[in-house]
């Protein structure tokens, strides 16, 4: 029997704002590298609250963490008298929430508009293939602690006319405010290593502060910052409304003056106002090596991960599908990970908040462990009027905020997100491409400078790191426009590459492997393709934006400079073990095996080498 209009009325009062996941990817590459991000598809602004007396929705348990947990499997137990095919589980946080308006027109968002959704969702019948039959059925589901409770709520009518017929009792984590998943980064010298955590503890009502110092010796106590944004710091929808979730807390800590290669241990917490304290679990990294170290150093750098969920929600996993494969292949090798580059379109959010924690919460077993530095990309960055040198909507109204807080880089400024960083023998020069890079400009500037700076009998190992492909692919979106590149992309860097001797550049934004010969001004410079010796006379150039996200086809058409192409999903890693040895991998997600690899043998003097337009064209002797 249905409620009354009074109850009904109370029932839309209990439905407040949660947010829904990863909107469509970006308007130039939607059709050849994205699939349609199932949450999209929930009309949830035509919900209508039907509640049926018959029917139920128990979860549990309801109370979550109690043993210091920030991750939980619960069982969600339902039944209704009418069942369907289309009958769908959704999972709201905060636990209150409401579907009877539209804040804005969204234009990110195609029809039907979304207003307020689940931050996930499972079909009834997902793992009750006799559902239909019965009414009944139980679904395991994973949450992760995001500063606010949860409920569950079955739909019948599908996804485009959602009736709501229950909800569930509210669940909740034993400390919703509590510090979860660190990240680690580089500081802005060798010697100094950040971590960055969430909380909902703000500054007023307690301190955020890092415990950490070396393994087994006395613990030093640092106060940390703190960060927050509102709704006002947003560019547009869906990041400003519909896709608004109160952030929390991003609080960055500062562990300096650290030994070379010893083990750290630290944790992060807060001290409260009567001087006790909430800590997150211990945790330990290895301090960088001194830039120059003579040891093997070990790298891996990879673009457009971003996250999927492990229970299979969301419509049978279908958007990222690589995401948790590329993540458990690294867990996986740890030991021999010292440092990861993510190169752009970190989570894929586009607007929609609570992603990031998600996100974040994915990567944890990796980024509080080593640093995980991120570039910008047009998924992080890309929004009219904001400075952006693309005018896309791709950011989904985050322009650059929620990757700028949420993880820690050694810019010199967060809106100009690029910058330098050492990591023994290599010297990584980060460029954004969502600013301008041609000569002249400010970043081209520091570009320049970045290249020449390295100190290359110290650091004989020069990559440069972007997430568009300034350089080469062949992807197929790329080849439709005859330029093999994004559009001037290494019209202006590529006589800084060759000036300086840049051994590799690698890529993310195309969503495959591909790697090149050394190259300049599109002429291959070495006609080996895995065993270099001496000069290489050009620049490699890797695409590695396999990551996670869909994959892109490659062209039809092979140019003679693209050496080894792979449509699947993977990430590389550098291994230099020495000043004059240095090895290449590529390593496929599915499976954690080598599919291509290169090795690169010289000495100090095939540096210091001329190749074409790499040395003046007259000296004093001429």
């Amino acid at each position: 029997m249905l409620l009354t209009k009074k109850v009904l009325k109370e029932m839309r009062g209990l439905l407040l704002t949660s947010y829904v996941a990863i909107l469509v990817a970006s308007i130039l590459q939607c059709a050849v590298s994205h699939g349609v991000q199932p949450l999209s598809k929930i009309a949830i602004h035509k919900a209508e609250v039907a509640l049926h007396d018959k029917s139920f929705v128990q979860v549990s348990p309801s109370l979550l963490g109690l043993g210091g947990t920030n991750r939980e499997w619960v069982t969600v137990e339902f039944s209704y008298p009418n069942p369907t095919v289309d009958d769908w589980i959704g999972v709201f946080s905060p636990a209150d929430f409401s579907s009877s308006t539209c804040l804005a027109d969204n234009p990110r968002v195609y029809p039907p508009l979304l207003c307020t959704a689940p931050i996930k969702y499972q079909f009834a019948n997902f793992s009750n293939p006799k559902y239909v039959q019965t009414g009944r059925g139980s679904l395991k589901l994973h949450l992760i602690n995001q500063r606010a409770d949860f409920s569950f709520a079955l739909f019948t009518g599908g996804l485009l006319s959602p009736k709501l017929v229950a909800v569930s009792n509210v669940v909740a984590f034993a400390n919703p405010k509590a510090p979860v998943y660190p990240r680690l980064a580089q500081g802005k010298s060798w010697d100094e290593m950040t971590v960055t955590w969430t909380s909902g503890y703000g500054i007023d009502e307690a301190i955020p502060v890092v415990e950490w110092g070396l393994q087994g010796e006395k613990k030093t106590i640092s106060p940390a910052g703190t960060l927050t944004f509102d709704r006002r710091s947003m560019c547009g929808a869906p990041a400003s409304t519909v896709g608004w979730r109160d952030p929390g807390y991003i609080h960055t800590g500062f562990m300096k003056e650290l030994w070379p290669n010893l083990v750290y241990t630290y944790r992060v917490g807060h001290r409260l106002h009567d001087g006790t304290y909430v800590w997150n679990v211990r945790y330990h990294f290895r301090a960088s090596p001194y830039p120059g170290q003579d040891s093997v150093q070990k790298v891996v750098i990879f673009g457009d991960m971003g996250k999927d969920e492990l229970d299979a929600s969301n419509e049978y996993n279908n958007y990222q599908r690589g995401s948790l494969n590329t993540t458990a292949q690294l867990i996986s090798d740890l030991k021999n990970i010292d440092i990861v580059f993510h190169i752009g379109d970190i989570c894929y959010a586009n607007g929609y908040l609570s992603q990031w924690d998600q996100f974040t919460a994915q990567v944890e077993p990796i980024a509080s462990a080593v640093p995980y530095m991120i570039a910008s990309g047009n998924h992080e960055r890309d929004w009219p009027g904001t400075g952006s040198f693309y005018q896309n909507t791709d950011s989904g109204g985050e322009c650059g905020v929620l990757a700028q807080n949420m993880f820690y880089t050694p810019a010199e400024n967060r809106e100009k997100f690029w910058y330098s960083t050492d990591y023994g023998m290599f010297r990584f020069c980060i460029a954004d491409t969502e600013h301008d890079w041609r000569e002249g400009t400010e970043q081209y500037k520091f570009i320049e400078h970045c290249l020449a700076s390295a100190d290359r009998q110290k650091q004989p190992w020069l990559i440069f790191l972007a997430h568009r492909v300034l350089g080469y692919s062949s992807g197929d979106f790329y080849a439709e426009e005859g330029s093999f590149e994004e559009p001037m992309g290494r019209e202006s860097l590529q006589k800084l590459w060759q000036k300086y001797k840049v051994d590799i550049a690698v890529y993310g934004h195309v969503h495959n492997y591909e790697r090149t010969c050394p190259i300049y001004q599109n002429t291959c410079t070495n006609q080996e393709k895995n065993d270099y010796k001496g000069t290489l006379g050009g620049t490699i150039h890797v695409v590695a934006g396999g990551g996670g996200a869909s994959l892109a086809e490659f062209s039809t058409l092979k140019p003679n400079w693209s050496i080894f192409r792979d449509e699947d999903y993977g990430f590389v890693k550098m291994m230099a073990f020495n000043h004059s040895s240095l090895l290449f991998e590529y390593k496929r997600s599915s499976d954690g095996k080598v599919y291509d690899s290169f090795t690169i043998s010289r000495d100090y003097r095939d540096i210091l080498a001329c190749s074409v337009d790499s040395c003046p064209a007259t000296t004093m002797a001429s």
